[in-house]
């Protein structure tokens, strides 16, 4: 699942608090990005029409929770980063942001160890 930028945002937000009424929702995204509340809870439904977020009705109360983990977000957005840009190659990725940019010997350390445990399991 794609999210967008703004759609990130909102999932940070969700992804800190676990669950947030549509008010509390509003009033962060108003503090922190300036937006409407037109703006927040159309990305609300947006996200709840892709399925990235639930919500509940209590109370009057619109609820809103994540149904997807940060890192599964992430996860996803890299997977199709790779494969729109480097073909789905790790190691063309890797190749093109060295040849531009020494790595220091801490990252090299850990690129090493990170294979060494994918080469032993």
């Amino acid at each position: 699942m794609y999210l967008t930028e703004a759609e990130w945002h909102v999932m940070e937000c969700l992804w800190n608090k676990e669950h947030l009424t549509g008010r509390e929702a509003v009033s962060e995204l108003q503090e922190g990005m300036g937006w409407s509340r037109s703006t927040t809870l159309t990305l609300l439904r947006r996200l709840e029409n892709k399925g990235a977020v639930s919500s509940q009705t209590n109370n009057g109360l619109k609820t809103f929770i994540p149904l997807v983990t940060r890192e599964d977000a992430a996860l996803q957005e890299t997977e199709d980063f790779l494969d729109r840009i480097y073909k789905g190659s790790l190691s063309l990725m890797v190749s093109s942001l060295t040849e531009k940019k020494a790595l220091p010997k801490e990252e090299i350390d850990k690129l090493y160890d990170l294979l060494n445990q994918l080469e032993e399991g």
